[in-house]
């Protein structure tokens, strides 16, 4: 386990960061991918506000592991002028808060050919790191459904095309099972650009999102592969569970098992679940 630095989307326990810290801390998880605090989108705030979220995370002694910022998750026909705007400021942010990174996304495609769209994707992508290449803070491209980035090839494509030690990868193993990608022969093509990891694993079947190493994604494997590569970034929880067939079968430590139904108890669920997996590694 030494080997990996523990993080999570803390918004998926609850908005208010308070109870966020408080169950992280009961996990013994000192890092936030920031995402959504207190009932907004961390992007949304002045950077007074942010320098109060700062305050805040520096009294229980919580560090961010990246900015979870929305930045790219736009139409690649939308006015990029504004975004790239929101880009500068989520900079600001970072810099504010003390993240090395920001994840972000390479632009929703408006039809199934994506082609016609490449050099504007490539484009704006190579605005977004001439913006950041003397901030010393690592965009992190996630590759997602639906954007232009949401197979392994086009991942490569970006990360190849702009060829800048400011972008690397975020590797997200239940959206690539999500479009139907081997999750293992994504990271075989994708390695020397992974610099981030998110632990979220889904299903082939129905592409429902479950527990990491109860779906496709191959998660052990992967961090078997990592390890090997003496990789000593972060795994970052991003739970997104519901129901999810199996559940009961997960064994919680006793403080967590009585837990109501909600964020706090699916939080724990996800982390336990990591933990088997990364005891088997």
């Amino acid at each position: 386990m030494s080997n990996f630095i523990l993080s999570a989307f803390a918004d998926e326990i609850d908005q208010d960061l308070k109870i966020q810290m408080d169950v992280l801390d009961d996990h013994g998880i000192k890092h936030i991918e920031m995402r959504g605090v207190n009932g907004n989108n961390l992007t949304a705030y002045s950077l007074e506000e942010v320098k109060e979220i700062k305050k805040q995370l520096d009294e229980r002694g919580f560090k961010l592991s990246a900015v979870g910022s929305p930045i790219g998750k736009i139409k690649i026909t939308d006015d990029f002028a504004p975004h790239l705007d929101l880009f500068k400021h989520t900079l600001e942010i970072a810099h504010i808060l003390e993240s090395k990174y920001i994840r972000l996304f390479s632009f929703y495609m408006v039809s199934q050919d994506y082609a016609p769209y490449r050099d504007e994707v490539m484009e704006r992508m190579n605005k977004f790191v001439e913006t950041a290449k003397d901030s010393s803070i690592i965009l992190l491209h996630e590759n997602e459904k639906e954007i232009y980035g949401d197979t392994a090839e086009n991942c490569l494509d970006i990360l190849e095309t702009i060829n800048s030690p400011t972008l690397r990868a975020t590797f997200d193993p239940a959206n690539f099972v999500q479009c139907d990608v081997d999750t293992v022969q994504a990271l075989k093509l994708l390695s020397p650009y992974v610099e981030y990891l998110h632990i979220k694993d889904a299903l082939y079947k129905d592409y429902s999102v479950v527990p990491a190493g109860m779906g496709d994604g191959k998660i052990k494997e992967i961090l078997m592969i990592l390890k090997e590569k003496g990789y000593s970034g972060f795994l970052s929880l991003e739970p997104h569970l519901a129901a999810f067939e199996g559940s009961s079968d997960l064994e919680l430590e006793d403080k967590f098992r009585n837990l109501p139904k909600g964020g706090p108890k699916t939080f724990a669920i996800a982390v336990n679940a990591l933990k088997k997996v990364i005891s088997e590694v």
